[in-house]
């Protein structure tokens, strides 16, 4: 039954959430975020290649509405004139659970051309791949097994990869001590900039 099916794919997703190895490189993955975005006033640039470059969007907004400057540079679109966004003291954070994305080796390696000592943090279920081989800090996914029936369309990877994320922006935002006022500052329209508004009177 369509009910019994719900309830497999939600314990398959939570186990694979609950099973992301946690280590050290988180921590080192925050200060390296403190560092170059907040003391030497980078900005850190996310990117990723189809599904995961949609989790990588979506790092960048939610760590710039929470008070660090982020931009999702498209890897392909980067070999055509965007690759001038990166500067010194910019931070890269890719995205591929395979790690073996060929326009993300293509773009570590055309940002070398830039910036010779860009640092990368990489999310990724392969430890082994050359993108996590070339990893300042890499943050690992567990390689969960996708739910998808066939086993391939990107769902139980993603959800994990968007876990990683959130758990970058908010040990950040702790780090930075994003306030509710912060917060205000920059969502002005919708319910959650009128939200804010009100906590931050209470702050």
């Amino acid at each position: 039954m369509i009910i019994d099916d719900i309830k497999q794919i939600l314990r398959h997703e939570a186990d694979a959430v609950m099973n992301i190895p946690v280590s050290m490189e988180y921590e080192r993955a925050v200060k390296l975020i403190i560092e170059y975005v907040h003391e030497k006033t980078g900005k850190l640039i996310t990117s990723g290649m189809g599904k995961a470059g949609q989790i990588a969007m979506n790092m960048a907004t939610t760590f710039s509405s929470t008070g660090t400057p982020a931009f999702f540079l498209h890897p392909s679109e980067a070999q055509h004139g965007d690759l001038g966004i990166i500067r010194d003291n910019d931070l890269m954070l890719l995205v591929s659970n395979s790690g073996k994305t060929r326009e993300l080796l293509e773009l570590i390696s055309l940002t070398r051309g830039l910036v010779p000592d860009m640092k990368f943090i990489v999310i990724t279920g392969n430890p082994d791949s050359n993108i996590a081989k070339e990893a300042t800090v890499c943050l690992l996914t567990g390689a969960p097994k996708e739910v998808c029936v066939l086993g391939l369309t990107p769902t139980t990877s993603t959800t994990v990869m968007t876990v990683i994320g959130d758990i970058l922006v908010v040990n950040t935002m702790k780090q930075i001590q994003f306030s509710c006022k912060d917060y205000a500052k920059r969502h002005h329209g919708g319910y959650l900039g009128s939200k804010s508004r009100e906590q931050s009177k209470e702050e």
